[in-house]
């Protein structure tokens, strides 16, 4: 099992000052979290060349952006699709999400927000490291 936090209480809610470095600070953490916790080393993200990492940013950030009905019941915004076929239930997000379905952990928007984040922050790593071994190489990334 993950040592995932929980959602912050309502009185752990940042204050509107302190909400850019409460998030940015979140999503730092969670990176380290991802790290230690996880053992998604820079060695491991490296083996996700085919930017799954950007992809399951994008799943957690899209899931974000459901209404809570959505998130909480089996149907999802019309609106969303993919490939001109649309989303439906849960199952809807694990047609794009890259992995095994046990790391599909959804939680609050907010959570959910910090998880992409942290998983943008670990494919422009990804990115910058092929990019120096491609230099150092001779070749592109």
């Amino acid at each position: 099992m993950t040592n995932e936090p929980k959602a912050p209480a309502l009185s752990e809610t940042p204050s509107l000052t302190s909400s850019r470095h409460s998030a940015i600070a979140d999503i730092a953490a969670e990176r380290q979290r991802q790290i230690e916790a996880e053992g998604w080393t820079p060695e491991h993200d490296d083996k996700h060349a085919a930017c799954q990492m950007a992809l399951a940013a994008g799943c957690y950030a899209m899931f974000a952006s459901a209404p809570e009905a959505h998130r909480a019941a089996t149907d999802m915004p019309r609106s969303l699709n993919v490939l001109g076929r649309p989303l439906k239930g849960w199952a809807a997000w694990l047609q794009l999400w890259p992995w095994d379905r046990k790391w599909w952990k959804p939680t609050t928007p907010r959570r959910d927000l910090v998880k992409a984040g942290a998983l943008i922050v670990a494919e422009i790593e990804r990115l910058d490291r092929a990019a120096l071994r491609a230099a150092q190489e001779g070749g592109d990334a």
